[in-house]
C-alpha cells in the first residue's frame, strides 16, 4: 500500500463494534505503522432532542453525542488515558484523534478550545454530521426524508457549513465531503457550484482532505468524495489523505489499493506525509 498509516477508525466506546485493541491488531496484520483513534466528539446543548440521539441510546452508543462539554471531555480524557498507556507496550505507532463535530457558536468555540487544552490530541478531523437548521438538528436522514424544497435548503446549508469547517483552520483535514450522497442527496449537476464554492474554500484555508474508503464500491461514482469533487480537489491541489472510517476490524485499511488508484486516476498529487500532518 501506497499508505502505511490509517486515522479515521472507530471503537466500541463510542460507535465502532471492536475494541482498540482489536483495531490495534487488525492494523498491524495489514501492515501499517500507525494507527490513529478518532471517535466521535459530538457537542450540542440540543443534541438529546434530535432523533439520531435516540436511535444511539437504542444501540448503546449515546457517549458519542454529549450536550456538554465537560461530560466529552470526562469521557475522552478515560478513553485517551487507556489508548496513551497501550501505546507504551505496542510496537505500531498509536495517535489519540478524535472526529469533530462543528458548529460555529461562540460557546461551542471556546468549550472546543478548551477541550484541546485538556486532551492534547494528536489530530482533530472535521465533520458535518449535524446541521443547525430551523432551531434544530439535522442530519443527512433528517434531510432525505425531508420534503424536495426542504431538502434542496438544508443541503445548501450543509455545503455552506463545510467552508465554514474549512476556513475555521481547526481542523487536520475534513471527512467525507460530500456525505449527504449517502442517502442519494446532492448527486445531480445543479450542484456542482456549492461543491465548487466548498473545494475554493477549502483550497483557500490550506485545508486537507480524505478520499473515504469506507464506502468505497464499484461503480466509482459512490467514491467520497465523487469523481468531480476529486477532479475539483486534483486542479486545486489539496492535500489528500485515504481514509477507511473503519468501524469494525474488517473495515481497517479496507479499499485502500482501491482509493490509491482512483487518487491517480484523477490526477491528485498532493499527498499527505504523516509528520507532515501531525505538525500542522
Amino acid at each position: 500500500m501506497a499508505q502505511d498509516f490509517t486515522l479515521h477508525t472507530h471503537t466500541n466506546i463510542f460507535d465502532g463494534k471492536n475494541s482498540a485493541q482489536e483495531m490495534i491488531d487488525a492494523a498491524k496484520a495489514h501492515g501499517m505503522r500507525t494507527i490513529g483513534i478518532s471517535n466521535h466528539f459530538i457537542v450540542h446543548p440540543i443534541i438529546p432532542t434530535t432523533a439520531s440521539y435516540a436511535a444511539a441510546t437504542r444501540g448503546g452508543y449515546a457517549k458519542m453525542y454529549m450536550d456538554n462539554f465537560d461530560g466529552a471531555i470526562a469521557e475522552f480524557q478515560a478513553h485517551y488515558d487507556e489508548l496513551r498507556q497501550m501505546a507504551e507496550k505496542e510496537s505500531i505507532q498509536i495517535l489519540c484523534g478524535m472526529e469533530v463535530d462543528f458548529f460555529d457558536s461562540a460557546d461551542w468555540h471556546r468549550g472546543f478550545e478548551r477541550a484541546l487544552k485538556v486532551l492534547k490530541p494528536d489530530y482533530v478531523i472535521g465533520s458535518g454530521h449535524f446541521i443547525e437548521y430551523n432551531g434544530t438538528l439535522c442530519n443527512i436522514h433528517d434531510m432525505a426524508n425531508a420534503a424536495p424544497d426542504e431538502s434542496d435548503k438544508m443541503l445548501n446549508e450543509y455545503w455552506e457549513k463545510i467552508q465554514r469547517i474549512a476556513k475555521s483552520g481547526l481542523f487536520h483535514w475534513l471527512a467525507h465531503l460530500d456525505l449527504p450522497k449517502k442517502r442519494g442527496l446532492g448527486r445531480d449537476d445543479k450542484w456542482i457550484d456549492a461543491e465548487s464554492r466548498a473545494v475554493r474554500a477549502i483550497a483557500e484555508s490550506k485545508s486537507r482532505i480524505e478520499i473515504n474508503a469506507k464506502g468505497f464500491t464499484l461503480p466509482i461514482s459512490e467514491a467520497y468524495p465523487s469523481p468531480r469533487i476529486l477532479k475539483m480537489v486534483a486542479d486545486a491541489d489539496i492535500p489528500v489523505l485515504i481514509s477507511d472510517d473503519a468501524h469494525a476490524v474488517d473495515q481497517v485499511c479496507r479499499n485502500f489499493d482501491d482509493a490509491e488508484r482512483l487518487a491517480v486516476q484523477y490526477g491528485i498529487k498532493n499527498r499527505i506525509k504523516l509528520q507532515n500532518l501531525l505538525d500542522f
